[in-house]
Protein backbone atom coordinates (compact mmCIF):
# COMPACT_ATOMS: atom_id res chain seq x y z
CA UNK A 1 0.00 0.00 0.00
CA UNK A 2 0.97 3.39 -0.61
CA UNK A 3 -0.35 6.31 0.86
CA UNK A 4 -0.27 9.09 -1.86
CA UNK A 5 -2.80 11.77 -0.71
CA UNK A 6 -4.11 13.71 1.62
CA UNK A 7 -7.76 16.06 0.62
CA UNK A 8 -8.94 19.39 2.47
CA UNK A 9 -12.47 20.18 2.28
CA UNK A 10 -12.67 24.09 2.13
CA UNK A 11 -15.52 26.66 1.13
CA UNK A 12 -13.09 28.51 -0.71
CA UNK A 13 -10.61 26.21 -3.06
CA UNK A 14 -9.23 28.75 -5.22
CA UNK A 15 -8.37 30.77 -1.65
CA UNK A 16 -7.10 27.74 -0.27
CA UNK A 17 -4.67 26.87 -3.38
CA UNK A 18 -3.64 29.96 -4.01
CA UNK A 19 -2.07 29.80 -0.32
CA UNK A 20 -0.47 25.97 -1.07
CA UNK A 21 0.68 27.71 -4.68
CA UNK A 22 2.60 30.42 -2.46
CA UNK A 23 3.56 28.13 0.39
CA UNK A 24 4.96 25.27 -1.70
CA UNK A 25 5.69 26.75 -4.77
CA UNK A 26 4.10 23.88 -6.47
CA UNK A 27 1.58 24.52 -8.88
CA UNK A 28 -1.66 23.29 -8.63
CA UNK A 29 -3.60 21.27 -11.83
CA UNK A 30 -7.41 21.82 -11.49
CA UNK A 31 -10.11 19.08 -12.28
CA UNK A 32 -13.02 21.01 -11.79
CA UNK A 33 -13.80 24.78 -10.20
CA UNK A 34 -14.08 22.31 -6.77
CA UNK A 35 -11.46 19.76 -6.93
CA UNK A 36 -7.82 20.63 -7.69
CA UNK A 37 -4.11 18.98 -6.81
CA UNK A 38 -0.69 19.75 -5.93
CA UNK A 39 1.43 17.10 -6.68
CA UNK A 40 4.87 16.49 -5.21
CA UNK A 41 7.38 13.30 -5.22
CA UNK A 42 6.04 11.93 -2.16
CA UNK A 43 2.09 12.89 -2.22
CA UNK A 44 -0.61 14.59 -3.07
CA UNK A 45 -2.12 17.46 -1.30
CA UNK A 46 -6.08 17.68 -3.05
CA UNK A 47 -8.34 20.51 -1.89
CA UNK A 48 -11.89 20.37 -2.89
CA UNK A 49 -14.99 22.37 -2.36
CA UNK A 50 -17.63 21.59 0.26
CA UNK A 51 -19.71 20.52 -3.04
CA UNK A 52 -17.86 17.34 -3.38
CA UNK A 53 -18.44 16.06 -0.18
CA UNK A 54 -22.12 14.45 -0.65
CA UNK A 55 -20.33 12.69 -3.56
CA UNK A 56 -18.88 10.31 -0.76
CA UNK A 57 -21.14 10.57 2.28
CA UNK A 58 -23.72 14.03 2.51
CA UNK A 59 -22.33 15.28 6.25
CA UNK A 60 -19.23 13.71 6.27
CA UNK A 61 -16.61 16.37 6.28
CA UNK A 62 -16.85 20.26 6.77
CA UNK A 63 -14.40 23.22 6.08
CA UNK A 64 -12.37 24.60 8.53
CA UNK A 65 -12.72 22.57 11.64
CA UNK A 66 -9.65 20.35 12.20
CA UNK A 67 -8.12 20.11 15.05
CA UNK A 68 -6.08 17.13 15.07
CA UNK A 69 -4.28 17.42 11.82
CA UNK A 70 -0.69 19.04 10.56
CA UNK A 71 -0.06 19.04 7.16
CA UNK A 72 3.87 18.45 6.63
CA UNK A 73 6.06 20.04 4.00
CA UNK A 74 9.47 18.93 3.92
CA UNK A 75 11.72 21.49 2.33
CA UNK A 76 15.40 22.43 1.83
CA UNK A 77 15.24 26.06 4.00
CA UNK A 78 12.41 26.41 6.23
CA UNK A 79 14.23 29.69 7.03
CA UNK A 80 14.26 30.60 3.36
CA UNK A 81 9.85 29.27 3.47
CA UNK A 82 9.96 31.80 6.80
CA UNK A 83 10.85 34.64 4.99
CA UNK A 84 9.24 34.13 1.47
CA UNK A 85 5.92 33.60 3.48
CA UNK A 86 6.09 36.94 5.92
CA UNK A 87 3.61 39.52 4.58
CA UNK A 88 1.55 36.80 3.00
CA UNK A 89 0.85 34.23 5.95
CA UNK A 90 -0.63 36.14 9.02
CA UNK A 91 -0.76 33.27 11.52
CA UNK A 92 2.64 31.78 12.04
CA UNK A 93 1.90 29.59 15.37
CA UNK A 94 6.10 29.41 15.69
CA UNK A 95 9.02 30.76 13.55
CA UNK A 96 11.62 28.56 12.75
CA UNK A 97 12.97 26.31 15.68
CA UNK A 98 15.05 23.39 16.16
CA UNK A 99 13.25 20.25 17.44
CA UNK A 100 14.55 17.52 19.80
CA UNK A 101 14.24 15.22 17.02
CA UNK A 102 16.61 17.21 14.92
CA UNK A 103 13.98 18.94 12.28
CA UNK A 104 14.23 22.10 12.17
CA UNK A 105 9.92 23.47 12.10
CA UNK A 106 8.18 26.32 11.01
CA UNK A 107 4.56 26.26 11.83
CA UNK A 108 1.43 28.13 10.66
CA UNK A 109 -2.07 27.95 9.93
CA UNK A 110 -3.55 27.76 6.82
CA UNK A 111 -6.36 30.65 5.75
CA UNK A 112 -9.06 27.54 6.67
CA UNK A 113 -7.24 27.20 10.04
CA UNK A 114 -5.39 23.92 9.66
CA UNK A 115 -1.82 23.63 10.65
CA UNK A 116 0.70 23.25 8.55
CA UNK A 117 4.20 22.30 9.63
CA UNK A 118 7.25 22.84 6.80
CA UNK A 119 10.25 21.15 8.19
CA UNK A 120 14.13 20.44 7.00
CA UNK A 121 15.88 18.40 8.82
CA UNK A 122 19.48 19.56 10.63
CA UNK A 123 20.61 16.77 12.37
CA UNK A 124 22.37 13.63 10.70
CA UNK A 125 19.98 11.54 12.09
CA UNK A 126 17.35 13.30 10.67
CA UNK A 127 18.84 14.09 7.44
CA UNK A 128 18.92 10.35 7.08
CA UNK A 129 15.82 9.37 7.59
CA UNK A 130 14.55 11.70 4.74
CA UNK A 131 17.39 11.08 2.67
CA UNK A 132 16.20 10.92 -1.22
Amino acid sequence: MDFVSIRVITADVTRLVTFYEKATGVPASWATEDFAELRTPGATLAVAGTRTVPLFAPGSARPAENHSVILEFLVDDVDEVYGNLAGFVTDFVTAPTTMPWGNRSLLLRDPDGNLVNFFTPVTPAAAAKYAR
